[in-house]
Formats: C-alpha cells, structure tokens, sequence
C-alpha cells in the first residue's frame, strides 16, 4: 500500500541523475523490472517530447513557409495590446522582436506607453521598430490611469477583429498568431486561450508550463487559470466590457470572468503559444510580488458570482493563491447514502461510524443493500441498526447470478428518498466532517450532476484524484500516491475543477439527474459503471466536479479484491472494450477535455 509513497531524500534531490537513480531503483523493488523498465522508457520519452515542446517556440525554415503562404478562408486582423512601464530594454527588445516573427501577417502591435520621464527611451525603441514596420502602433499616455487603464488605453487603440494582451517582459511564439487564426477558423470560437511556459533567459530553458484543461468554471473560479494567451473577439468585448480599475493587480480575473460569462464558443489551444518571463517583480515568480492583487483576485469571483445569481463565500484556499467558493446550500434537501454490503461486517462497521459519528449535514439516510452475505455477524449487525430511524437494510436476492454492482445500484436507488443520491463503497472512512456539505453545494447547481472527493489510502497517499479518460488504455484514477497533503499539478488535489470522471466509491449525483440518464449500465457489471455514468450525465450537458477539500480514506477492494487475474480480469478486459465502444471520442488524441494532450497517453499524475 505505501508503494512509491516515500518521499525522495534530499540528497537524491540535489541532482536529476541521482534523483532518477533513486527512483529506479525503489522501483525495482516495490513493482519488479517490468514496471521498471516501462517507466524509464516513459520518463525518457516525456524527457524528449518536453524538448521538442520547448524548441516549438521557434519555428523552422520549412514550417515558417508553410505558415506564412496559408491563406484562410477568414484572416482576421489580430491585435497584440501591450500597455508599457518603465520596460527593461533586453525585454522590450525580445518582446517587440517576438511580435515581428510572427509567420501569421495580418496582425497590428499597439503600444500604449505609460512610462515616467526617466524611461523616455522606451518611447524610441518602439519608434526605431515602427519605422520599420508599419503594423506598429504607439501612443505616449499623459497620465498613468492605473493597470487596467492603461491596458484598456492599449486595447483602445487597437483596431482588430480579434485581439489579444502581451505583459510587456513577455514573449509569444512564432506560431501563436497563426494557431490562434487557425482556430477562429476551425472553431468559430469568440474566446480562446492556449498553454503558456514560464522562463528566465530564454524559451528554451522554460522553468515550467502550465498544460492547461479546457473550459472548466469551477477551476477557473478557484484561480485565473486560462490567464495568456487570451485572445477575445471584439463584439465580444463590446458586450462584457474592458479592464474595470476596481479590481487592479487581478483586472485581468475579472476581465476573464466576464468574457467566459458572456462568450458563445470557449476555444482552448493546448499548446503553449505564451511565455511568460519570470523576473524581480513579476507574479510569476511569487504572487507575494504582488500581494494587493490575491485580495482583488477574491472580489473578482465574489462579483462573479453575484451576476451569475449564485450564493457563496470566497475564501483563501490552503493553496495561496487560490481561492474557494463555499456555495450557500439552499434548503435543507434529504441525502440518500447507498452502501452495497456482502459479509465484511467489520468494514462496513467503520463505514457507518464514521458517517454518524463525524458528519455535520444531519438531513441523511442510509440505505444498505444486502448482498448475500452469509455470515451471522452480519445480519447480528443489521439487526443492532433496526433501532436507527434514518438507515434502513434493503435485501437483494441475486438467486445464483453474478455480482453486478450496476445492478445493485440502480435496485437501491427505488428506496431512496432523497434529492441526492451519494454511492459510497462500504470500505470508506470518512475523514472530513462537512464533507456531505462540500458535495451537496454543488450538486444542487443546476449545471452540475455528480460530485465526487479525494479519496485516500490508509497510509495518507492519494487513491483518487477524479478520473482521466483515454489513458492507460481506458480510464484511470489521477494522483495514486501522491502524499496526502501534495497540493497537486497547479493545485488540482487542494481546489474544485471540473472532470470528465469521478469515482462512484464516494459519488453524489442529483437523483433527478441519475434517473434522467438511466441509472448505471448494468452491462457494466464491476468496471467503469461509474466512469460510464458520470459522461452520460455530461453527455446531458451537466458538470462533473472534484472537489478535493473533502477527503475520506478508501480500503480499496476489501469486499471484492482485485481484478487483475483469472476470470476477474477477464471480465474488466470485457467492460473495458464495452465502454471504448460507448464513448470512443475519449480515447482519441486529446479526447479528455479536462485532462491536456500534452501529458501524454500514460500519465495519470500531470507530470509533463
């Protein structure tokens, strides 16, 4: 159970050989040389694919060609804003010279220059380019009217028909503008955002990059995860509004929340089009750089939730310098607790224990499904519980068939009265006391149907970080391992976003919703039946989210064990093609869209 959970001594730490030396070896030891060898045959691909990445700022001769002599059948004029301060000339340099590399053409650079009377020469550099390149446009600004001003003042200025913000130490890659028209095309999109790298010097040597997920509102209301490249159509703008001075230091969050309440089509690029120089002052590097602009970060989602009618308190997650919405739970609604049990009556003991001695959210029921059981200790168990109002045992008589835990489900649900329905495995321990008050909060949104949580291994290591699709050859839990307190890739085990995906050992889903889609498919007997649900409840249109805040330990597989030999693996090799064959989109290039292409096929730990 505790398998790769020991953390890296610091000594293999101080250097990437011995590091990976290190973890060879544990490896060789806890999962044998098969594993072994497919790992550093992973490692070693990821190592180079990354290097490619790096070097896709650049564009080669051959490519550069191809890119300049397409023609779309729409060319938008793209404008790249950048409100200038007082900018380093090395910066200011390497900005303006990535603009003109540009292999897409029809693009206009606009300037609007803030910067005091000791920076004059920013002013001429701009003049020295312009008078190369007419695409180049520049206004000195009379008066410094604060962040958003100026860059609205840049904004203003700008005549395309789309356009987009360019920080003035950063960079854009060669291809960016020609990706960005590509996708108007492809898309339609009125609002589009990419990947983006962080650096020091160079692009080359970019210290991290952020793979980002498509489209996902509760994440983007945890933090301004979209960020650059943001490339926003003007009606748009004209619709949502410009940078708003109330928020400076996090306009651009709440521009961003505007813009996504207000577009017709999100496009996500998932490449990264964006570098973003880290430098003595910059919030890339730390947002203490900054620190005005975490509490203009929260009033920017509190606003955002005003117009989008939704109540709730934002407060600062554990994760500085994200946030968490804490949704107002309207009403009092019933939740219905299904626990499927066979014998292991000490396991479902600690199950119920721990719901009715550590759960806050008292308006529940407990519907266990008996399942078999042969054992008199348990049914001594069902009996001591008669006297408990709120939980009731139902019977299930399978009359010789095999276990289908679909079924099981979906005959329990006709005895529950609740709203929500939470499926909970019976080798869960809860840990976290509000934690049916941290699912109900979003299951009761109209736009969200199920709701799953972090769930842990006994020995405090992550068993379920949500669900991936199209990895591993199907679906597969994200996170296994890591420690308990691991804030995750970008904050994605510490704050809510949304999935494709959760685990239905701890899923709650809105009971209208669950019968809306029909219940779980019982041809999926054992194996992905949650995976299944969870995308035909998207396939309606309603959001999965994970919120990790909540955490339960999971005993995993102590009823069943596990499916990896004889006939049990056989049929998970069964359920496995069953649920390709459903939902096929998933499994192609970037077929999750929460889950970014660039990690690859393999990963399940955002380790790009």
């Amino acid at each position: 159970m505790d398998k790769g959970s020991k953390p890296v001594p610091a000594w293999a730490n101080s250097n990437p050989i011995f590091k990976y030396g290190y973890k060879a070896v544990r490896m060789l030891k806890n999962e044998g040389l098969r594993q072994t060898i497919f790992a550093t045959k992973y490692v070693t691909r990821r190592y180079f694919k990354l290097k490619q990445i790096k070097k896709d700022f650049y564009l080669t001769a051959e490519k550069r060609a191809e890119q300049e002599a397409k023609v779309f059948a729409h060319m938008p004029l793209i404008s790249v804003c950048v409100p200038l301060y007082n900018t380093a000339e090395r910066f200011l340099r390497e900005l303006i010279e990535s603009e003109l590399a540009q292999s897409y053409k029809n693009a206009e650079f606009c300037f609007s220059d803030r910067s005091d009377a000791k920076h004059k020469r920013v002013g001429e550099i701009v003049a020295e380019y312009a008078a190369k390149d007419k695409r180049i446009r520049y206004e000195k600004l009379s008066k410094n009217d604060g962040i958003a001003g100026n860059r609205n003042a840049a904004v203003t200025m700008s005549t395309g028909d789309y356009f987009c913000l360019l920080d003035h130490a950063d960079l854009l890659a060669q291809s960016a503008l020609f990706d960005v028209a590509s996708a108007i095309n492809e898309t339609g999109a009125d609002f589009l955002y990419s990947d983006e790298a962080t650096f020091i010097n160079k692009p080359s040597d970019s210290r991290s990059m952020h793979f980002k997920p498509n489209f996902s509102p509760d994440f983007l209301r945890g933090c301004n995860y979209i960020c650059h490249l943001s490339v926003i159509k003007r009606t748009l703008a004209n619709k949502a509004g410009l940078y708003d001075k109330a928020f400076d230091g996090s306009e651009d969050y709440d521009f961003t929340l505007r813009i996504t309440e207000n577009a017709e089509k999100i496009h996500h690029i998932s490449k990264p089009l964006y570098y973003w120089r880290i430098h003595a002052g910059s919030v890339a590097d730390d947002i203490s750089a900054k620190p005005y602009a975490y509490e203009a970060a929260r009033r920017s989602v509190e606003a955002h939730l005003k117009r989008k009618g939704l109540k709730g308190e934002v407060v600062y997650s554990k994760a500085v310098p994200m946030m968490r919405v804490i949704y107002e739970i309207k009403g009092n609604p019933l939740v219905s607790i299904i626990i499927p049990s066979c014998d292991n009556m000490s396991v479902l003991k600690r199950c119920i224990d721990s719901i009715t001695e550590k759960s806050t959210y008292k308006n529940y029921e407990i519907v266990i499904l008996e399942n078999n059981s042969k054992k008199s200790e348990t049914f001594e168990y069902y009996k001591s519980l008669e006297e408990t109002k709120n939980i009731t045992v139902v019977s299930y008589d399978r009359n010789g068939e095999p276990f289908n835990f679909s079924r099981l489900n979906n005959y329990a649900r006709g005895f529950a009265k609740g709203e929500q329905l939470l499926f909970l495995n019976n080798d869960i321990e809860v840990i976290t006391p509000d934690w049916l008050e941290e699912m109900v909060m979003f299951t009761q949104r109209k736009d969200v149907g199920g709701c799953g949580i972090k769930l842990l291994y006994p020995n405090d290591t992550v068993q379920h970080g949500g669900i991936a699709m199209g990895v591993c050859g199907s679906a597969a839990n994200l996170c296994p391992l890591f420690p308990r307190e691991h804030e995750g890739y970008m904050s994605r085990l510490a704050i809510a976003s949304n999935m494709s995906a959760c685990t239905a050992a701890c899923l709650m889903v809105r009971a209208d919703v669950f019968d809306e889609v029909g219940g779980f498919d019982e041809n999926l007997a054992v194996s992905f039946n949650d995976v299944d649900l969870c995308l035909k409840i998207r396939e309606k249109g309603y959001l999965i989210v994970f919120n990790p805040v909540a955490e339960a330990y999971h005993y995993e597989s102590v009823s069943r064990g596990y499916d990896k030999t004889g006939a049990k693996k056989e049929r998970m090799e069964r359920e496995k093609a069953i649920l390709k064959a459903k939902w096929p989109a998933y499994y192609e290039e970037g077929g999750d869209p929460y889950y970014n292409r660039n990690f690859g096929k393999n990963s399940i730990s955002y380790d790009a």
